[in-house]
């Protein structure tokens, strides 16, 4: 294991039961761990984090290590007092995107602070919100809090690759009134550090991804056919290139450019606004040039990989290309899959759908996780707006959603958005958060476990 930082002690958050200390080594410890897919490390680190919980006070047969493969998934519970109330999950995921150390100005696996943040792979996503779950319930259970709906933490260990563990999870623990994700939402810090916006993430797009080949019988480059693979996937790019799904809107998506509208401006604002209230297909349009809002009008599908040929003087004999899609919540994957094929119109080629991809709506904009949402963001920033959200990327909640279970994301991480590097080169998180995020956590859940 990596170097291990000395913890600050940091100053506590008002009523917070947490230790920002305590949370602070737990997140510095968490990244020394390599829980990259293959390297066996995931179960290590669930260890870690249940020894934390053991030594704040739970007992043996409240935290549950369940082995899949090389990887693994942890959950800790805090009974309730009263059985007739559905629990109330949180999750959050321990492994992590594979990152190069040559390619890092520092290495992304001995955990560093410097000027105010602490870099390291995982920071970000999703170890900053894991370290605050897992220290707020080990200092909820010293304090021998009580809630009246049963609290159960949910680590998986695979979010990042094939969501084996969060789909086993979901299977597992579907009995429940709603799932609060750390791995979603957040707020937003201005250039100067000044909170400017926090994002309730109630819904996110489906990921699927779709293989496309070509095959012909190949021959000598000399002697040119119109069949050759390579020029059809060719075409094929293009026309998905220059494809534009229909524009779909859903109470989230209206809500959240409806309340961004004017924040942003501009010509970008003025279309959020009317697309928002007239589902206009000029500003679905305009608002698709911008690739920040783009995810949010319609299903997007892109070439992100391709392979073609075998020798430079011989036609090729196969080309394939992988296009990964983004689809709207609500939509079928077999039916982007079946357009896809529309749009290529090329009757020899093979579309092959990869992995098991799983698709969900979007959950209710429930008023009580709204208010519990506002007040504790209120708490640490008061006076911004708390704006729902539809996230373009996938998280274990999409599993929850399909089986029925209302999901939210409520991380509370806010940074600058120059300092989001989840997934990319030197990812860090801002120290000096620590005490509210442990604070935010404790208000929510005290509001929705009662």
């Amino acid at each position: 294991m990596a170097l291990i930082l000395p913890a600050l002690i940091l100053p506590r958050a008002a009523q917070a039961a947490g230790d920002p200390a305590l949370a602070k080594d737990v997140l510095v410890r968490s990244i020394a761990f390599r829980t990259v897919e293959g390297q066996g490390q995931v179960p290590r680190l669930a260890a870690y984090y249940a020894s934390v919980l053991r030594q704040a006070g739970f007992a043996a047969a409240e935290v549950e290590i369940m082995p899949m493969g090389e990887t693994a998934s942890l959950a800790a519970t805090i009974r309730g007092s009263d059985p007739r109330l559905k629990p109330l999950l949180l999750i959050g995921h321990m492994d992590v995107v594979a990152a190069n150390p040559a390619d890092w100005t520092r290495d992304p696996f001995v955990p560093v602070e410097e000027g105010g943040y602490i870099f390291g792979r995982g920071a970000e996503d999703n170890k900053y919100d894991v370290a605050m779950m897992v220290a707020m319930l080990a200092g909820l259970r010293k304090e021998g809090w009580r809630p009246r709906r049963t609290v159960t933490l949910l680590l998986s260990g695979d979010e990042e690759t094939h969501m084996r563990t969060g789909r086993a999870l979901a299977e597992k623990y579907r009995d429940a009134e709603l799932l609060l994700n750390g791995d979603g939402g957040g707020g937003l810090l201005d250039e100067g550090g000044r909170a400017v916006l926090y994002q309730l993430q109630a819904g996110e797009k489906t990921y699927a991804d779709f293989e496309i080949a070509f095959t012909d019988a190949g021959g000598h480059s000399s002697a040119p056919t119109p069949g050759n693979p390579i020029h059809r996937m060719a075409r094929a790019i293009g026309r998905i290139a220059a494809y534009r799904f229909a524009p779909m809107r859903n109470e989230l998506t209206r809500a959240s450019l409806l309340l961004s509208a004017d924040r942003i401006g501009g010509a970008a604002g003025a279309a959020m606004r009317r697309y928002a209230e007239t589902g206009d297909r000029k500003s679905a349009d305009l608002l698709s040039d911008y690739p920040e809002f783009a995810g949010q009008v319609r299903t997007t599908c892109v070439a992100t990989m391709a392979q073609a040929g075998h020798a430079l003087n011989a036609l090729p004999q196969s080309a394939k290309v992988d296009v990964n899609c983004r689809i709207f919540p609500g939509v079928a994957i077999d039916a982007v899959k079946a357009e896809l094929a529309q749009v290529i119109d090329d009757p020899g080629a093979k579309i092959a759908t990869l992995d098991d991809p799983q698709a969900s709506s979007a959950s209710p904009l429930r008023k009580d996780v709204v208010d519990a949402v506002r007040a504790a963001v209120a708490a640490r920033h008061p006076d911004i707006p708390v704006i729902p959200s539809m996230s373009a990327g996938a998280t274990d909640s999409l599993h929850f959603r399909a089986l029925g279970v209302p999901s939210y994301g409520v991380s509370s991480l806010f940074q600058r958005g120059e300092d989001g590097f989840a997934h990319g080169l030197d990812e860090r998180v801002p120290v000096a958060g620590i005490p509210a995020a442990l604070d935010q956590w404790e208000r929510v859940v005290k509001a929705l476990a009662g």
